[in-house]
């Protein structure tokens, strides 16, 4: 029978993957085998990065002997959780659900053996609310469910808790119970803001059943501006949906990572042995400009959500569009047609004999740049090019400016690309 490694806790801290833990830090953990699970509630379509950090988590516990178990919330996602949440959540449609576990339930499966992977609507439809009220609600006080943070937060800003996210950490509770008992599992894992919900599921399981389980919290990502990302929040988040992100925009996140994130990043989001990170963080210090823990990172977490076929064609498309020299007549139409798909991009219908002024190009037609102030802006700092060549304002986009006859490659500054392609209509005069 495979062991846990007695390093794993050792190994999470290095990382930077252990933000609360009942386990002892400074101990390891007892040489055995145990069940572990996290949950994931269906409140989107797919996941962003923020989740992969509990996947890559399984994954080490897996690779380490242990069996994993992830739960898609079918049930909890009904009534939403208030942890991180300064207001309460809309409840989401019943048909807008089912859509979203299907597809969290294929990402998860990319990454997860289908054995691995429950809903825990298939227990709760099962449970009647008068038999939890008494059977589960008699464990806790109301005092209790008041100490945890995501009540305490909502209620001293003196924003409502409904009953419905009041009572959310008894039904996470009742998940860990239940797991116990079906799987002998003995472990909770989850983001640093389930830390309330995850000991309420240990604090059940010791009053009903007098037994001693463990929870352990990972830090949460952050975006630069210090906010989570979050499922349900609005701005913008890094989808591993390629139809949300595209795997391009995805590499590129990574590419454009501060020095100080990287250093964090290639910890958590990669299996790189540490002797290997180390050695890429000296080099890196030696010549920051080259980058070389970022594109490491981009490479390994692409490749990971991906898939290694996308990768080499994400850095392909990478190559061309920040080389300096003007080499885009010379690719095929092929090459074209896989850069277009694989970063931002609009499809135009249009008369053949079009003269598009670059102001309209860059606002109207692409929503490129948001208006024609910020374009007008740029185009006087000569930071936006049409083809990779700097033009001006009175430039007018016609036909003979485009690759391979129906395609513009726009530019803003060394970082933002987009990309049209044009449909002619031709007009039959009677």
């Amino acid at each position: 029978m495979m062991k846990l490694n007695k390093n794993l806790i050792q190994e999470f801290l290095w990382r930077g993957l252990i933000h609360n833990t009942t386990y002892s830090k400074s101990k390891k953990i007892k040489n055995e085998k145990i069940t572990l699970y996290t949950g994931f509630d269906p409140t989107y379509k797919s996941f962003h990065i923020g989740n992969l950090v509990a996947i890559i988590m399984l994954i080490h516990f897996k690779r380490s002997g242990n069996k994993i178990i992830s739960v898609i919330g079918g049930g909890t996602g009904m009534i939403g959780d208030p942890s991180g949440k300064n207001s309460e959540r809309i409840l989401i449609k019943k048909e807008s659900l089912q859509k979203n576990i299907k597809n969290i339930k294929k990402q998860l499966s990319f990454f997860l053996d289908s054995n691995e992977i429950l809903n825990n609507y298939e227990w709760f439809k099962k449970t009647l609310f008068l038999d939890f009220a008494k059977d589960i609600g008699k464990y806790f006080t109301i005092n209790y469910m008041l100490s945890k943070d995501s009540i305490k937060k909502r209620i001293y800003k003196k924003n409502s808790i409904s009953f419905t996210e009041f009572t959310y950490q008894l039904f996470q509770a009742y998940d860990f119970l239940y797991l116990y008992k079906k799987k002998n599992c003995s472990l909770q894992i989850g983001g640093s803001d389930q830390w309330g919900n995850i000991t309420s599921g240990i604090e059940l399981i010791r009053k009903k059943l007098g037994i001693k389980v463990n929870g352990l919290t990972f830090p949460l990502i952050t975006k630069l501006d210090g906010s989570k990302f979050g499922k349900t929040e609005k701005g913008e988040n890094i989808w591993i949906d390629p139809n949300l992100t595209s795997p391009y925009e995805f590499y590129q996140f990574w590419i454009n990572i501060s020095d100080d994130q990287a250093k964090k990043y290639i910890k958590i989001y990669t299996f790189l042995k540490k002797e290997e990170i180390k050695e890429i963080i000296f080099f890196h210090e030696k010549n920051p400009n080259l980058k070389l823990i970022q594109k490491k990172i981009a490479s390994e977490i692409t490749i990971f959500v991906h898939g290694k076929k996308i990768f080499e064609k994400i850095k392909f498309i990478s190559n061309i569009l920040f080389k300096k020299e003007k080499i885009l007549t010379n690719l095929s139409k092929n090459d074209i047609k896989s850069i277009y798909e694989n970063i931002p991009h609009k499809n135009l219908f249009i008369d053949i004999n079009f003269k598009i002024p670059i102001l309209d190009l860059l606002v109207n037609k692409s929503n490129f740049i948001k208006s024609k102030k910020e374009a007008i802006r740029h185009l006087k700092c000569n930071s936006i090019l049409i083809n990779k060549k700097i033009i001006k304002e009175n430039f007018f986009l016609k036909k003979n400016d485009l690759i391979s006859e129906s395609y513009v490659l726009l530019q803003k500054g060394k970082k933002n690309f987009f990309m049209i392609k044009f449909n002619f209509l031709f007009l039959t005069h009677l």
